[in-house]
């Protein structure tokens, strides 16, 4: 409650004062918001493939986390864009951004796809809820699914589409966006799942964290290999050698932020963790390992969007510009953007309030099995047919 009462505080006080007090400029336009608020809405979309995993794939074992799958995945998406309303200032006006709208903008569509989610989410959980829903469950599983997808290649299309900013343009940021999702999404579950059986006592079996520890593994390497292959892209054309060899290497606390947040912290360490002999079985590094992934996500994201618009704009290639208050041309240190305290606070508080959000509807709407031990996970199906009575089912009616 403290973190999200601060986290408005320092939303009053942007409003009040203006985006000067920020560290952000013409130069740095996205922030240390922007990047809270965009690992949200891609761990939101990662977060309800768990339930897709049941639904759509037949996996039996994931049932009993469907519900806590899909309200997870809404919360996570309301703190991402409450953080958005409130940093782009003016948020009376934003009945005027959701009635009007430039088709021809990846922002535009983005509202769309949101609004879609949260919608289709909800009523997934209503037909995994509610036995009148049962026979709706697949369908809006499978579309679910897709919307998902859809909104975080979506979301790093964004990116993908500025052609202005060279560390961007790239069509290859939408699927390593969607990879990213897998990953950040799930390692937020499995925390989430691990304290709330804690707090209220349940059981939670070694076999079903076993397969959620497993997946989460594949996922983070899959984000590594991502990575590798993003930079060996770039690096591939020789117009871009002095960008990639600023953000690998010359780009001071963005390079340390790349090899040690990102890569170190945030991928080689979990997956020491979940593979070695000695700490894959051991709960403690478990969640350990997942707290890890969540902050390599955060330094991978903090050096795509800000590491990216620090790097100067080449308008005129192989020119230098010296008048310009945009530094075209030039080498920036990484001393050009600094974040502020209210920017760090609003960024935490989105994160608060999408906890809050969660932690209320396991506590009244009693999101949570009652048990996950192993003996009583359900089988592996095929695809469920249409008014068959699933395991989830019988669990929301006690």
């Amino acid at each position: 409650m403290s973190v999200m009462a601060l986290g408005g505080l320092a939303a009053l006080y942007l409003e009040h004062e203006g985006h000067w007090v920020t560290g952000m400029n013409n130069f740095v336009v996205w922030g240390v918001p922007h990047v809270f608020a965009v690992f949200l809405i891609v761990a939101a979309s990662g977060a309800v493939n768990v339930a897709s995993i049941a639904t759509v794939f037949g996996k039996g074992a994931y049932l009993p986390l469907g519900r806590l799958s899909g309200l997870l995945a809404v919360t996570l998406l309301i703190g991402g864009l409450l953080i958005l309303v409130l940093d782009l200032g003016r948020p009376d006006r934003l009945l005027v951004a959701l009635t009007h709208y430039n088709l021809r903008s990846i922002f535009a569509w983005n509202i769309y796809f949101y609004t879609g989610f949260v919608a289709l989410v909800i009523a997934y959980l209503w037909s995994m809820a509610d036995r009148m829903g049962a026979r709706f469950k697949h369908t809006l599983g499978v579309l679910a699914f897709g919307w998902r997808l859809a909104l975080t290649t979506a979301t790093g299309s964004i990116f993908g589409f500025l052609v202005a900013r060279q560390a961007f343009d790239t069509a290859f940021l939408a699927p390593m966006f969607v990879i990213m999702s897998l990953a950040y999404g799930l390692a937020i579950f499995i925390l989430v799942l691990m304290f709330t059986f804690h707090q209220e006592e349940r059981v939670l079996g070694d076999q079903l964290l076993r397969r959620l520890k497993n997946l989460l593994g594949v996922f983070v390497a899959a984000v590594l290999y991502f990575t590798l292959v993003y930079y060996l892209t770039k690096a591939y054309g020789a117009k871009n050698y002095d960008l990639v060899g600023w953000l690998l290497f010359g780009g001071g606390g963005y390079s340390i932020l790349l090899w040690i947040g990102w890569i170190l912290i945030g991928t080689l360490v979990p997956l020491a963790m979940f593979w070695h002999p000695r700490t894959r079985r051991d709960r403690r590094f478990i969640a350990v390992a997942c707290a890890l992934v969540i902050l390599g996500g955060l330094a991978a994201l903090y050096v795509i969007l800000i590491g990216s618009q620090v790097y100067p704009l080449q308008i005129f290639p192989g020119q230098t510009i010296l008048d310009s208050g945009f530094a075209d041309g030039i080498k920036v240190a990484d001393s050009t953007y600094h974040p502020s305290l209210p920017e760090l606070l609003l960024g935490l508080g989105g994160v608060a309030v999408a906890l809050f959000l969660t932690a209320v509807g396991v506590r009244v709407l009693q999101f949570l099995p009652d048990s996950l031990a192993d003996a009583e996970l359900p089988a592996d199906t095929e695809e469920p047919s249409a008014g068959k009575v699933s395991y989830v089912d019988d669990l929301a009616t006690g």
